[in-house]
């Protein structure tokens, strides 16, 4: 018997359904908390944050500086996933969760109450990046614990259903920011909506994150982390997380990258981009614009745990491959059916490119998950994840908006390359990566090793 295999099997020690069913729900609110307050910011930037805070520049300038304050919380992601990831590999998944929740209502009710451009000059963009960085610090703490508990505490066989409501969190909270917003644009007069209108979603996330901390501190601690803690802490004084995953599963984290680059990017380009090229380039108003992304958004949401459950019977790698060909083909057609301006084949474009992006979003926590052991399975799910989301969703928009060039001369195909050349590299690392739909969460080469010496 291996020495890892003192922990209980998730499926022992949860409570049973009712249990999983609990934390599950919790974990999605809780994700869809945050990533309300993240893709809020990403939504303002493609819609109001270039002419508030950078009026100087022209429009399509304008926007792409708002893109780069929003790359920033990107760039802040990995430094917070190896923080939340060190300290919920060594103190507990739970309390990182709560850290990370009010850490990202703090940063996102701030931005709400920041003053503008013609209000204090440059300490505007300066203080919105400073708020940006909180907020990319928080989020790049959250997935990686949100995960794991609904992976902890569930069955080997159901693994990816139960962790893809936690996905589903995500278009949940993307919904929730463009229902916002969506209903503001309607109400308001844009002049109205870019003076005072867009402040109002940002000041309402403190309600939402005192509904997800409620909801968050009702759960407990994953089992199959509190076991192992307990036998690592028979065997080793010390645990440094970070160190021991690049020792141990170097090869691991590579392969969560490379598989993270094409869904991360295909996903910000089918929801955000596309929102400033309808604005900017298309001219279209920002209700339309938000309404085709609130639309697929809805079905994103459902399909979700449908695929997630699905990655229980076939495996995880067959989805992501025809999820990352999928998307990496679509990009040459998608462009041309927004250029459209037909409301129901522009939400038809970008749900069909968001059921690309969700056969990889969808398996991808619990395949992150099962990648490593259980004494730095936060730290090592959270750093392949983040480090990814520099390139892929920190960059994206800033490269595609760069790529589209200017108004009078756009240029999509660009833009389609570049989503293909990352498809190729997510496809890569399919091939290397191996099946782990239906394996045991209790693994520890940390663990093996400690009893070895």
């Amino acid at each position: 018997m291996s020495s890892s295999d003192v922990a209980v099997e998730p499926a022992t020690h949860a409570a049973g359904r009712t249990s999983i069913v609990k934390v599950a729900f919790a974990s999605m609110i809780g994700t869809a908390v945050e990533w309300y307050d993240f893709f809020l910011y990403g939504s303002a930037a493609a819609l109001v944050f270039g002419p508030l805070f950078f009026p100087d520049s022209e429009p399509a300038t304008a926007t792409l500086l708002a893109f780069a304050t929003f790359a920033v919380g990107f760039f802040a992601r990995p430094l917070g996933g190896i923080v939340f990831g060190h300290y919920g590999d060594k103190l507990g998944r739970k309390k990182m969760l709560v850290v990370s929740l009010l850490m990202m209502g703090a940063a996102t009710f701030a931005i709400g109450l920041l003053p503008t451009f013609a209000s204090i000059g440059i300490a505007a963009p300066m203080l919105l990046i400073g708020c940006r960085l909180l907020q990319g610090f928080a989020v790049g703490g959250e997935w990686g614990g949100a995960v794991l508990m609904a992976a902890e505490h569930g069955d080997n066989d159901r693994r990816g259903f139960w962790t893809s409501w936690t996905q589903a969190g995500v278009p949940l909270g993307n919904l929730l920011s463009a229902v916002v917003l969506w209903v503001l644009a309607l109400v308001q007069s844009d002049e109205t909506f870019d003076s005072w209108g867009w402040r109002v979603p940002f000041l309402l996330s403190a309600v939402l994150v005192l509904i997800g901390l409620w909801i968050r501190l009702s759960i407990e601690e994953s089992p199959v982390f509190a076991e192992n803690k307990r036998a690592l802490e028979n065997h080793k004084s010390e645990h440094a997380p970070i160190i021991e995953v690049l020792r141990k599963y170097p090869r691991e984290v590579l392969i969560a990258m490379g598989l993270r680059l094409v869904e991360n990017t295909s996903y910000y380009i089918f929801t955000v981009v596309v929102m400033t090229y309808m604005v900017t380039y298309l001219d279209m108003p920002k209700s339309a614009a938000i309404a085709g992304v609130l639309i697929a958004s809805v079905a994103q949401f459902f399909l979700t745990p449908l695929i997630g459950a699905l990655s229980d019977r076939v495996g995880r790698r067959p989805l992501y491959f025809t999820g990352a060909l999928g998307a990496g083909i679509w990009g040459f057609v998608f462009f041309p059916l927004i250029d459209t301006g037909n409301q129901t084949i522009i939400a038809a474009a970008i749900f069909i490119g968001l059921i690309f992006t969700t056969l990889m979003y969808a398996p991808q926590a619990a395949m992150f998950s099962e990648l490593f052991g259980t004494s730095v399975r936060y730290s090592g799910a959270s750093l392949g994840y983040q480090l990814a989301s520099v390139f892929a969703g920190g960059l994206a928009p800033v490269i595609a908006v760069s790529l589209l060039g200017t108004v009078e001369e756009k240029n999509t195909i660009a833009v389609s390359i570049y989503l293909a050349i990352l498809a190729v590299i997510t496809i890569i690392a399919v091939i290397a990566a191996k099946e782990t739909a239906r394996t045991s969460l209790v693994h520890d080469r940390v663990l093996d090793e400690a009893t070895r010496n």
